[in-house]
């Protein structure tokens, strides 16, 4: 279990006041109780995510309806697309600026969904444990948060988080969430023994990234893309090289000192710390974007 606390200030760099990770001895519950009282958790607002495969994110046209009823019609927008009882399902709306639509096209939106027993296991918990949650959220939009501070002025940016369970591509712009590609390429692949299979498992990442760089860029041609930043945990030996190579847009290992103070977490210095508890400290960042999923 991973705990972190972020302090953001409108007038100075968001500071990392604590990143800690701990060993769960009994179970999930019992390691909350602990940290309640070792943490004090009760003064902070406190976030959570939720799990891969317990939710779902999928981009989609506003309908034609008052703003009261959209999330209404997208619920039942989602039929085709997810396997659990919609008229009990949880839905949020997330929104892609008018900004970034090319004229003539329809306003899009990020419709997150996840089945209310999804849910209330994720945030029962929590409440078994007396901590009170201000948010559920969800990793896109902890990714989102750390992007955010990357971008380049009026420039998007393309976010590659890659670690042993999968991979996340994240597209951002002005600080809002725009699009968002899953794999499953992981580095247990791309780090394994067998020189060869490595090599396939690094072309297709290499075909992936390429594809999905010129997705984005018909779908949203006017967002000029700056750079591709690359998170890997474990670290991949050479992949930045490699992937730069054959990429239209400088692509960079992830370093947060750039734009985040720690200097009570020292071992943040270390871009491979960095990259392990990178949606840690993008939960804790936890901005006011186009929306949020709240608990």
């Amino acid at each position: 279990m991973t705990l972190a606390h972020v302090v953001r200030d409108p007038d100075s760099r968001p500071e990392v006041r604590a990143l800690d990770n701990f060993a769960v001895e009994k179970d999930e519950l019992e390691a909350l109780q602990r940290l309640r009282v070792t943490r004090q958790l009760k003064s902070y607002a406190c976030t959570t995510l939720m799990g891969s495969g317990e939710y779902n994110v999928n981009p989609l046209d506003a309908p034609p309806v008052p703003r009261e009823e959209r999330r209404e019609a997208l619920r039942w927008a989602l039929k085709e697309m997810v396997s659990y009882p919609l008229e009990s399902a949880c839905v949020e709306v997330l929104d892609i600026p008018n900004t970034v639509q090319p004229a003539g096209r329809p306003v899009g939106v990020l419709v997150v969904s996840a089945a209310e027993s999804a849910v209330r296991s994720r945030v029962a918990v929590f409440e078994q444990a007396k901590i009170v949650l201000d948010a559920l959220d969800i990793p896109e939009l902890a990714q989102r948060n750390v992007a955010a501070l990357l971008e380049d002025e009026n420039r998007g940016l393309a976010f590659l988080r890659i670690d042993e369970a999968g991979m996340m591509l994240t597209l951002t712009f002005h600080g809002e969430l725009i699009a968002v590609r899953r794999g499953e390429i992981n580095t247990l692949q791309l780090n394994g023994s067998d020189a060869d299979q490595c090599a396939r498992v690094r072309e297709r990442l290499q075909l992936d990234l390429q594809r999905s760089l010129d997705n984005f860029d018909r779908q949203y041609s006017h967002i000029p893309i700056s750079r591709v930043v690359l998170a890997s945990y474990p670290q991949v030996e050479n992949l930045v090289a490699e992937l730069a190579r054959n990429t239209y847009v400088p692509v960079q290992e992830m370093n947060l000192s750039s734009v985040m103070d720690f200097p009570a977490v020292p071992e943040l210095r270390d871009t491979q710390y960095q990259a392990k508890n990178l949606l840690a400290i993008g939960a804790a960042l936890r901005t006011q974007g186009a929306a949020e999923v709240a608990a």
